[in-house]
């Protein structure tokens, strides 16, 4: 009984992250002990440490038979995520009714708290979703546009959320406008400008990503929001790469709308996702699935999708101690320099073209680069079929290359094998049997 009332004081309390550390697996220890050597020291410095990262990549279950360099679409998560995942899922099935809507879900609450910490904004403006489309979906559809309105964005943002916008044109008659986006862009200004320049007395809305998918660019959210309150137009961030993959707060980047995945970059169980809305926006915005009236100013109207399981949410709270653990400017240093480790070895190549800038404000974890005498995808099924390594094809109407991922269990001795054949075809071409 004591033990049962100090574990709930302590998550009530927002201390997941205690709890885990005392009772929960060896993973976080090590992690731990491995993270207090790093007190006091400069990030870069950190992020250089193989015999630190080493600790970090045994947290992992992941195959080393494979070399997995695509961590943009879904990122595995922590063994002590994983297990935390099962055994809620456990818990789940032994009363559904009972251990899922009594036990488990009302621990969802803690989390929303923590998300909305590392977001620096109040958990009353946190929904949680299942990924960073229905989180923009929510936005882009519940938004109130009138045929002949303008919705400005890129030729470079999600295809599912362009699509999206379509649609509504097709139903609604709205209109769309697009502006392009250089590969890469090295200055904030061209892209705020770029912005400025496109809006017009009818624009309503802008969407744009706060990290393109296709190249890892980084756009300036602040510059672009602070512009467009100016002209009152409103900007809905699509940041399904930025959140917990480089570190900031709602307030470094000023938007009223923002939705995310938690299973990328936060390695979070799969179908996880949050939406933050400002909290004088949210009765303005219209729920995807209904919700009842009085619940028009709750963030968690935005939730009401019916029965959908308690497990993956809850156990987002081991992949928030996680993240925190390691630090999120150490974390962001050490993606950064693995995307710069393959990026400056293989940039001067024949035939090489980078489409990632190599300015730290513009890039973090993510890279394009561009074989141009191989096809993207000839080049892809190359790598995976002779060697085992997953790259990802990127064929867009203003560019093409392999988009490169690389995670914090990724090995230096990996993407060593990775630049090695890279170099060989740069150099030689593709065997005549591939």
């Amino acid at each position: 009984m004591l033990r049962r009332r100090f574990l709930t004081s302590a998550a009530g309390a927002g201390g997941a992250g205690l709890v885990t550390t005392l009772f929960g697996p060896e993973t976080i220890r090590r992690v731990e002990a491995a993270s207090r050597q790093t007190a006091g020291r400069d990030p870069e410095e950190v992020a250089r440490d193989e015999s630190y990262w080493s600790e970090i990549q045994q947290a992992f279950s992941v195959s080393r038979s494979i070399i997995n360099l695509n961590n943009g679409g879904v990122c595995p998560s922590p063994r002590m995520v994983t297990e935390a995942f099962v055994r809620y899922t456990w818990q789940q099935e032994e009363a559904p009714v009972y251990t899922m809507w009594q036990l488990l879900q009302p621990r969802k609450e803690n989390v929303r708290q923590r998300l909305a910490r590392m977001f620096g904004c109040d958990p009353e403006e946190v929904a949680l979703v299942r990924n960073t489309s229905e989180a923009m979906e929510i936005l882009l559809l519940g938004m109130e546009l009138q045929s002949g309105d303008e919705v400005l964005t890129t030729t470079q943002d999600y295809g599912r959320m362009i699509t999206t916008l379509r649609q509504r044109s097709r139903r609604e008659g709205i209109e769309i406008r697009f502006i392009q986006v250089p590969v890469p862009a090295e200055t904030d200004e061209e892209i705020v400008e770029g912005f400025r320049s496109a809006i017009t007395d009818r624009t309503r809305m802008i969407l744009m990503s706060h990290q393109i998918n296709l190249t890892g660019q980084i756009l300036p959210v602040k510059g672009v929001c602070d512009m467009a309150r100016e002209r009152g137009v409103e900007v809905m961030v699509d940041g399904a790469h930025s959140f917990a993959q480089f570190d900031f707060r709602q307030e470094d980047i000023g938007c009223d709308y923002f939705g995310t995945s938690l299973h990328k970059w936060l390695l979070a169980p799969k179908g996880t996702g949050m939406l933050y809305v400002k909290r004088d926006r949210i009765p303005s915005i219209w729920p995807l699935m209904p919700a009842p009236e009085r619940m028009d100013a709750d963030i968690r109207k935005f939730e009401e999708i019916g029965t959908h399981p308690a497990a993956p949410y809850v156990a987002t709270g081991e992949a928030i101690t996680f993240h925190n653990t390691i630090g999120a400017r150490q974390k962001e240093a050490r993606l950064r320099h693995l995307k710069n480790t393959w990026a400056d070895r293989l940039d001067a190549l024949p035939n090489t073209v980078l489409h990632t800038s190599r300015n730290p404000a513009h890039s973090c974890a993510i890279g394009n680069i561009n074989l141009t005498s191989v096809e993207a995808p000839r080049l892809r099924d190359y790598f995976w079929e002779k060697h085992h390594i997953i790259v990802t094809p990127i064929m867009h109407a203003e560019f093409q290359g392999l988009r490169i991922t690389p995670n914090l269990y990724t090995t230096m001795a990996e993407l060593d094998t990775f630049c090695e054949v890279y170099e060989h075809v740069a150099r030689n071409g593709l065997p005549r049997s591939a």
